[in-house]
C-alpha cells in the first residue's frame, strides 16, 4: 500500500527534522492567544518557497496538527482558548486547574488528541474516495441544519441555567449580524465606525476570554495569597493518565466520531465539533452536573473532537479541492504553490509527495503528544507568576493576538469594549461560551441560509426541508432540544428532593 511505501520518507534527516520543529512550534503558537491554526499556517506560507514540496507540506500539516492542540494550554492554564476549536476544553479544564490539577488535565488533552487524531488520520488514508462523495453531498442547506443543531446546545452551555445561556446565545446571533450581509452586503447594526467591518470571532474570542480573566486578576492582586490564582499543582503520573483516558471509551469514541464527520463537512471548523462533543458527552453522562466543575471526560471529548477533524477535513481538499475547514483551505494555497492540484493526480503522478505528507500527519500526532506532555510538566511555572505580573503578561498577549489578525486597531477596541461587559456579566451568572458559539454559529447559519434561499428561488421549503441530510440533521435537533428539556425537568426534581431531605 502507498502509505506504507512511503512512510521511510518521513524519516529522511531533514523531513524529521522539519516535523519536530513544526511540531513544538505549532503547540507554542497554538499557546498564544489569537494565533489561530489557520493564522499559524498563513504565517508559515512564505517560508516554504525554497523548500521541497513534501518538506514544505510536513512543516505545514506539523503546525496545523499541533497548534489545535496547543490551544489548549493557555485555556486551561489562564481560562483563554488559544483558538475557537478549544472553547469547549476549558469549560472543564480550568476548573482542574484551579483545583490544582491543572498537569493532569493537560495529560488528557494531549493523550485524547493523540487518539483522535490518529483515527482522523487513518479515515483519511483508507476511506478517502467515499469520503470526498459524502463531503459533495452538503450544500447550503445541509449546513444550514448543522449549524442549528450547534445552535440547540447553546442552552446548555450557560453555566447551570439554560435562560441564561439562551440569553448570552441570543446575544452572540445579534453580535453575528453587526457589519454587512454576507451575501447582499447590506450595512447593519454599524451604530460606531469600529463596528463597520462586523465583530471578527478572534476578538471576541480574545475579549470574551482574555479580559475578564486580567480584571479578576487586577482585582485580586491585593488579597490573599492564592487567591485568584490557580491551586498549587499537584504531579500527576502519565501512566495513571494514560490509564484513566483510554477507559473514558464513551468520551473517547463520541469525541473521535463527532470530529470525524464534522471534519467531513466543508468549513464547519474545529469549535463546531469540541463544542457539540462536549455537549453529547455530557448529555451521556451519569452524572451531567459533574462537568463545568473539574470533569476530566470535558477534556477528554472537546480535545480527541477537535484533533479528529483535522485528517477528514483534507479529504475534500486533496480530491476535490474543496477545503473542509479555514486551515485546510490555507493548505489548499500551500500545494498550488508547489504546482500540486487537488484531485486523482495528487494519488497518483504526486503520489510521494501526498503520501509522504499524509504520514507525516501520523507521525506527528505522536511527536505532538510527547511534547505536550513535555510542556505540561513545566506548568507549575504558572502558579508561582504574581496576579499583577500575570495580568499584564495576558493583557498584552490578548492585545497583540487580536491587531495580528487584521491590523486593525478597531479589532483591539471591540476586544476590549466586549470583554469589560463579559467581566460584569459574569458576576451575575452569564457564561461567555454561549454567546461566543452564538457569534460563530450565527454567521453560518446565515450565510448558509442566504445562499440556499437564492438557490431555491420559490421553493424555499421544499430545499431546506426535503433530501435525506436535511432530515437526519433535524430530527437530530429535535432530539438535542428535547433531551435537553427532559435533562433540566430531571435536575429540577433532584434538586427538590435534596432541599426536603
Amino acid at each position: 500500500m502507498e502509505f506504507i511505501q512511503y512512510f521511510s520518507e518521513v524519516f529522511t534527516p531533514i523531513n524529521l527534522m522539519i516535523l519536530i520543529f513544526g511540531t513544538i512550534g505549532g503547540l507554542l503558537l497554538g499557546a498564544t492567544p489569537g494565533l489561530s491554526p489557520t493564522m499559524a499556517v498563513a504565517l508559515l506560507i512564505p517560508f516554504t518557497f525554497q523548500m521541497e514540496p513534501a518538506s514544505s507540506l510536513i512543516m505545514l500539516g506539523a503546525v496545523y496538527t499541533s497548534t489545535v492542540a496547543g490551544g489548549a494550554v493557555s485555556g486551561i492554564l489562564v481560562n483563554i482558548p488559544g483558538a475557537p476549536a478549544n472553547i469547549a476544553t476549558i469549560m472543564d479544564g480550568h476548573p482542574m486547574a484551579r483545583q490544582g490539577r491543572a498537569i493532569e488535565a493537560l495529560h488528557y488533552c494531549f493523550i485524547s488528541s493523540l487518539v483522535g487524531g490518529v483515527i482522523g488520520v487513518l479515515l483519511l488514508i483508507f476511506f478517502t474516495p467515499p469520503l470526498a462523495e459524502l463531503a459533495l453531498k452538503f450544500g447550503p442547506s445541509e449546513l444550514f441544519w448543522i449549524s442549528i443543531f450547534g445552535v440547540t446546545i447553546i442552552a446548555s452551555l450557560g453555566g447551570g441555567s439554560i435562560l441564561k445561556g439562551l440569553i448570552a446565545g441570543g446575544v452572540g446571533l445579534w453580535l453575528s449580524t453587526i457589519g454587512y450581509n454576507p451575501v447582499l452586503g447590506e450595512e447593519r447594526f454599524v451604530f460606531s465606525e469600529h463596528l463597520a467591518g462586523g465583530i471578527h470571532v478572534i476578538a471576541a474570542l480574545i475579549g470574551l476570554f482574555a479580559i475578564p480573566q486580567v480584571l479578576s486578576l487586577v482585582s485580586s492582586a491585593g488579597s490573599p495569597p492564592g487567591k485568584g490564582k490557580l491551586a498549587e499543582l499537584r504531579s500527576h503520573s502519565v501512566l495513571k493518565s494514560f490509564s484513566y483516558n483510554i477507559r473514558r471509551v464513551k468520551a473517547l469514541v463520541t469525541g473521535t466520531v463527532v470530529g470525524s464527520v464534522i471534519g467531513i463537512i466543508p468549513g464547519a471548523g474545529g469549535q463546531i465539533a469540541g463544542l457539540v462533543a462536549y455537549d453529547q458527552t455530557r448529555k451521556m453522562s451519569k452524572d451531567p452536573s459533574a462537568f463545568g466543575k473539574g470533569e476530566p471526560d470535558g477534556v477528554i471529548a472537546a480535545e480527541s473532537a477537535n484533533n479528529a477533524m483535522v485528517g477528514p477535513s483534507l479529504v475534500p481538499l486533496l480530491t476535490l479541492g474543496i477545503p473542509g475547514s479555514p486551515t485546510a483551505a490555507v493548505l489548499l494555497g500551500g500545494l498550488l504553490i508547489n504546482g500540486l492540484f487537488p484531485g486523482p493526480d495528487l494519488f497518483t503522478v504526486h503520489g510521494a509527495v501526498t503520501w509522504t505528507f499524509i504520514d507525516s500527519l501520523l507521525v506527528g500526532q505522536v511527536f505532538m503528544m510527547i511534547f505536550g506532555l513535555m510542556i505540561a510538566r513545566y506548568s507549575v511555572f504558572v502558579t508561582r507568576i504574581p496576579n499583577h505580573l500575570m495580568a499584564a503578561a495576558v493583557i498584552v498577549l490578548a492585545i497583540f493576538g487580536t491587531y495580528s489578525v487584521q491590523n486593525s486597531i478597531s479589532d483591539v477596541v471591540v476586544m476590549l469594549v466586549l470583554g469589560i461587559l463579559m467581566y460584569y456579566a459574569a458576576r451575575i451568572g452569564f457564561s461567555a461560551a454561549p454567546l461566543v458559539l452564538g457569534l460563530i454559529l450565527g454567521q453560518l447559519t446565515e450565510t448558509n441560509f442566504l445562499q440556499g434561499r437564492m438557490i431555491a428561488g420559490d421553493e424555499v421549503w421544499s430545499y431546506f426541508l426535503t433530501g435525506p441530510i436535511n432530515q437526519i440533521v433535524i430530527a437530530l435537533c429535535c432530539l438535542s432540544i428535547g433531551y435537553s428539556i427532559y435533562n433540566e425537568r430531571k435536575q429540577i426534581v433532584k434538586r427538590r428532593q435534596e432541599a426536603r431531605a
